[in-house]
Protein backbone atom coordinates (compact mmCIF):
# COMPACT_ATOMS: atom_id res chain seq x y z
CA UNK A 1 0.00 0.00 0.00
CA UNK A 2 1.59 3.05 -1.17
CA UNK A 3 -0.46 5.87 0.48
CA UNK A 4 0.35 6.32 4.09
CA UNK A 5 -3.41 8.12 4.40
CA UNK A 6 -4.89 5.09 3.30
CA UNK A 7 -3.62 2.80 6.53
CA UNK A 8 -6.00 2.22 8.48
CA UNK A 9 -6.35 2.93 12.44
CA UNK A 10 -5.06 -1.03 13.19
CA UNK A 11 -2.21 -0.65 11.00
CA UNK A 12 -1.32 3.08 11.85
CA UNK A 13 -0.75 1.66 15.13
CA UNK A 14 1.21 -1.35 14.53
CA UNK A 15 3.45 1.07 12.78
CA UNK A 16 3.44 3.29 15.47
CA UNK A 17 4.36 0.67 18.28
CA UNK A 18 7.25 -0.48 16.16
CA UNK A 19 8.76 2.81 14.79
CA UNK A 20 8.52 3.48 18.76
CA UNK A 21 10.51 -0.31 19.63
CA UNK A 22 13.01 0.41 17.38
CA UNK A 23 13.68 4.26 18.60
CA UNK A 24 13.74 2.91 21.62
CA UNK A 25 16.12 0.52 21.57
CA UNK A 26 19.00 3.15 20.52
CA UNK A 27 17.98 5.35 23.67
CA UNK A 28 18.75 1.95 25.47
CA UNK A 29 21.58 0.88 23.83
CA UNK A 30 22.86 4.77 23.93
CA UNK A 31 22.13 4.52 27.87
CA UNK A 32 23.78 1.98 28.99
CA UNK A 33 26.83 3.11 27.07
CA UNK A 34 26.93 6.01 28.29
CA UNK A 35 26.42 4.82 31.99
CA UNK A 36 29.38 2.20 31.55
CA UNK A 37 31.84 5.32 30.73
CA UNK A 38 30.50 7.37 33.54
CA UNK A 39 30.93 5.02 35.74
CA UNK A 40 34.68 4.94 34.57
CA UNK A 41 34.64 8.47 34.51
CA UNK A 42 33.31 8.21 38.79
CA UNK A 43 35.96 5.81 39.27
CA UNK A 44 38.61 7.29 37.89
CA UNK A 45 37.59 10.45 39.73
CA UNK A 46 37.25 9.15 43.29
CA UNK A 47 39.98 6.21 43.27
CA UNK A 48 42.84 7.56 40.86
CA UNK A 49 44.62 10.76 41.16
CA UNK A 50 44.32 11.44 37.36
CA UNK A 51 40.84 11.10 35.32
CA UNK A 52 41.32 10.70 31.50
CA UNK A 53 37.35 11.19 30.74
CA UNK A 54 36.88 14.54 30.12
CA UNK A 55 33.03 14.58 28.51
CA UNK A 56 30.45 12.89 27.41
CA UNK A 57 27.84 13.44 24.40
CA UNK A 58 25.40 11.17 22.92
CA UNK A 59 22.55 11.20 20.36
CA UNK A 60 20.24 8.98 17.90
CA UNK A 61 19.45 9.88 14.73
CA UNK A 62 15.75 10.96 14.02
CA UNK A 63 13.84 8.94 12.07
CA UNK A 64 13.63 11.22 9.17
CA UNK A 65 17.71 11.17 9.25
CA UNK A 66 17.73 7.13 9.39
CA UNK A 67 15.15 6.86 6.49
CA UNK A 68 16.88 9.17 4.14
CA UNK A 69 20.51 7.82 4.80
CA UNK A 70 18.80 3.96 3.93
CA UNK A 71 17.25 5.58 0.83
CA UNK A 72 20.67 7.23 -0.22
CA UNK A 73 22.25 3.74 0.68
CA UNK A 74 19.97 1.87 -1.24
CA UNK A 75 18.93 0.14 2.02
CA UNK A 76 15.67 -2.28 1.41
CA UNK A 77 13.43 0.18 3.95
CA UNK A 78 12.58 -1.77 6.29
CA UNK A 79 13.21 -1.72 10.33
CA UNK A 80 15.12 -5.17 10.48
CA UNK A 81 17.56 -4.32 6.90
CA UNK A 82 17.41 -0.65 8.26
CA UNK A 83 19.00 -2.28 12.27
CA UNK A 84 21.07 -4.52 10.14
CA UNK A 85 23.44 -2.52 7.69
CA UNK A 86 23.44 1.24 9.50
CA UNK A 87 25.50 0.84 12.28
CA UNK A 88 25.64 4.93 13.64
CA UNK A 89 21.90 5.07 14.66
CA UNK A 90 22.78 5.72 18.00
CA UNK A 91 26.29 7.41 18.52
CA UNK A 92 28.64 8.14 21.97
CA UNK A 93 31.17 10.73 21.48
CA UNK A 94 33.69 11.16 24.25
CA UNK A 95 36.62 13.53 24.75
CA UNK A 96 40.08 13.55 26.31
CA UNK A 97 42.83 15.53 27.09
CA UNK A 98 45.30 12.80 25.86
CA UNK A 99 45.44 10.81 22.74
CA UNK A 100 47.02 7.68 25.02
CA UNK A 101 43.76 8.16 27.21
CA UNK A 102 41.75 7.29 24.10
CA UNK A 103 43.76 3.87 23.68
CA UNK A 104 43.16 3.50 27.31
CA UNK A 105 39.61 4.06 27.12
CA UNK A 106 38.94 1.68 24.03
CA UNK A 107 40.65 -1.21 25.95
CA UNK A 108 38.49 -0.64 28.79
CA UNK A 109 35.75 -0.36 27.14
CA UNK A 110 36.53 -3.71 25.04
CA UNK A 111 37.22 -5.36 28.06
CA UNK A 112 33.61 -5.42 29.10
CA UNK A 113 31.68 -8.65 28.84
CA UNK A 114 28.99 -7.49 27.49
CA UNK A 115 30.15 -5.32 24.76
CA UNK A 116 31.10 -6.81 21.43
CA UNK A 117 32.94 -4.49 19.54
CA UNK A 118 32.48 -5.21 15.19
CA UNK A 119 34.82 -2.78 13.68
CA UNK A 120 37.62 -0.31 14.94
CA UNK A 121 38.24 2.72 12.52
CA UNK A 122 41.74 4.36 14.05
CA UNK A 123 41.65 7.80 11.97
CA UNK A 124 44.74 8.62 14.57
CA UNK A 125 46.89 6.18 12.84
CA UNK A 126 45.78 6.88 9.50
CA UNK A 127 44.19 10.51 9.52
CA UNK A 128 41.11 11.37 7.09
CA UNK A 129 42.57 13.25 3.84
CA UNK A 130 41.17 16.01 5.46
CA UNK A 131 43.22 16.23 8.59
CA UNK A 132 40.65 14.82 10.85
CA UNK A 133 41.40 12.03 13.84
CA UNK A 134 39.27 10.36 16.13
CA UNK A 135 38.78 6.78 16.86
CA UNK A 136 36.02 4.67 16.29
CA UNK A 137 34.46 1.81 17.69
CA UNK A 138 31.47 -0.02 16.11
CA UNK A 139 30.17 -2.34 18.65
CA UNK A 140 27.14 -4.24 19.91
CA UNK A 141 25.13 -4.10 23.35
CA UNK A 142 22.19 -6.19 24.86
CA UNK A 143 19.42 -4.26 25.38
CA UNK A 144 16.78 -5.75 27.05
CA UNK A 145 12.76 -5.53 27.01
CA UNK A 146 9.82 -6.77 28.11
CA UNK A 147 9.79 -9.82 25.17
CA UNK A 148 13.10 -9.80 23.55
CA UNK A 149 16.61 -9.04 23.96
CA UNK A 150 18.45 -7.45 20.95
CA UNK A 151 21.88 -6.52 20.01
CA UNK A 152 21.64 -3.05 19.42
CA UNK A 153 24.53 -1.18 17.59
CA UNK A 154 26.41 2.09 18.94
CA UNK A 155 28.75 4.24 16.98
CA UNK A 156 31.75 5.27 19.85
CA UNK A 157 33.86 8.29 18.65
CA UNK A 158 36.91 8.82 21.39
CA UNK A 159 38.92 12.12 20.55
CA UNK A 160 41.03 14.72 22.51
CA UNK A 161 39.60 17.99 23.21
CA UNK A 162 41.81 20.00 20.47
CA UNK A 163 40.41 17.44 18.07
CA UNK A 164 36.49 17.54 19.22
CA UNK A 165 36.91 21.27 18.63
CA UNK A 166 38.11 20.83 15.28
CA UNK A 167 35.17 18.70 14.17
CA UNK A 168 32.68 20.84 15.41
CA UNK A 169 33.67 23.63 13.77
CA UNK A 170 34.68 21.20 10.44
CA UNK A 171 30.58 20.66 10.85
CA UNK A 172 29.16 24.02 11.50
CA UNK A 173 31.50 24.84 8.14
CA UNK A 174 29.80 22.26 5.96
CA UNK A 175 26.38 23.05 7.40
CA UNK A 176 26.55 26.31 6.42
CA UNK A 177 27.98 25.69 2.41
CA UNK A 178 25.67 22.71 2.16
CA UNK A 179 28.61 20.96 1.82
CA UNK A 180 30.11 23.24 -1.14
CA UNK A 181 32.69 24.96 0.58
CA UNK A 182 35.18 27.00 -0.87
CA UNK A 183 38.77 24.94 -1.63
CA UNK A 184 40.86 28.01 0.92
CA UNK A 185 38.60 27.12 3.42
CA UNK A 186 39.36 23.56 3.05
CA UNK A 187 42.66 23.93 3.34
CA UNK A 188 42.71 26.50 6.34
CA UNK A 189 40.28 23.26 7.70
CA UNK A 190 43.06 20.86 6.97
CA UNK A 191 46.28 22.91 7.95
CA UNK A 192 44.11 23.78 11.51
CA UNK A 193 43.79 19.78 11.70
CA UNK A 194 47.51 19.23 11.65
CA UNK A 195 48.28 22.13 13.94
CA UNK A 196 45.49 20.45 17.21
CA UNK A 197 47.52 17.21 15.86
CA UNK A 198 50.75 18.84 16.18
CA UNK A 199 49.29 20.21 19.75
CA UNK A 200 48.20 17.28 20.85
CA UNK A 201 51.65 15.23 20.49
CA UNK A 202 53.08 18.26 22.55
CA UNK A 203 50.75 17.84 25.16
CA UNK A 204 51.07 14.48 25.40
CA UNK A 205 54.55 14.56 25.73
CA UNK A 206 54.63 17.02 28.41
CA UNK A 207 52.09 14.52 30.27
CA UNK A 208 54.94 12.01 30.15
CA UNK A 209 57.48 14.40 31.38
CA UNK A 210 55.60 15.71 34.24
CA UNK A 211 53.77 12.61 35.51
CA UNK A 212 51.12 12.40 38.30
CA UNK A 213 50.20 15.73 39.26
CA UNK A 214 49.71 14.10 42.44
CA UNK A 215 52.08 11.54 44.10
CA UNK A 216 51.52 9.21 46.72
CA UNK A 217 53.82 11.17 49.55
CA UNK A 218 52.48 14.19 48.84
CA UNK A 219 48.86 12.83 50.56
CA UNK A 220 48.31 14.07 54.09
CA UNK A 221 47.80 11.86 55.73
CA UNK A 222 44.66 12.31 57.35
CA UNK A 223 43.31 12.93 54.02
CA UNK A 224 44.05 9.18 53.19
CA UNK A 225 42.18 8.33 56.61
CA UNK A 226 38.90 10.03 54.44
CA UNK A 227 36.50 8.92 51.17
CA UNK A 228 34.92 11.30 49.08
CA UNK A 229 31.97 9.74 46.88
CA UNK A 230 29.48 11.70 45.51
CA UNK A 231 30.07 15.06 47.08
CA UNK A 232 29.74 12.80 50.12
CA UNK A 233 32.66 12.50 52.59
CA UNK A 234 32.88 9.48 55.09
CA UNK A 235 35.96 8.80 57.62
CA UNK A 236 37.09 4.97 57.21
CA UNK A 237 36.28 3.43 60.70
CA UNK A 238 39.62 3.01 62.54
CA UNK A 239 39.08 -0.62 62.98
CA UNK A 240 38.42 -1.83 59.55
CA UNK A 241 41.47 0.44 58.89
CA UNK A 242 43.73 -1.44 60.96
CA UNK A 243 41.79 -4.59 59.99
CA UNK A 244 42.75 -4.36 56.31
CA UNK A 245 46.21 -3.06 56.75
CA UNK A 246 46.84 -5.79 59.06
CA UNK A 247 44.59 -9.01 58.57
CA UNK A 248 46.37 -11.29 60.87
CA UNK A 249 46.47 -8.98 63.79
CA UNK A 250 42.89 -8.45 64.15
CA UNK A 251 42.26 -12.17 63.61
CA UNK A 252 43.99 -12.57 66.66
Amino acid sequence: MDDPNQLDRAQLRYVKQEMTRFMMSYKFAVDQITTKVDILKQEFQYIHDYNPIEQINSRVKSPESIFKKAKRKGIELSLDSIKEQITDIAGVRVSCSFISDIYRLRDMIEGQKDINVIETKDYIEYPKPNGYQSLHLILTVPVFMSDREEKVYVEVQIRTIAMDFWASLEHKIYYKYDYEIPNRLLDDLKEAAESAAELDRKMEALHKEIGDLKRDDDDDEEDLKNMLISKDNFKIPTDLLLSMVNPDESAK
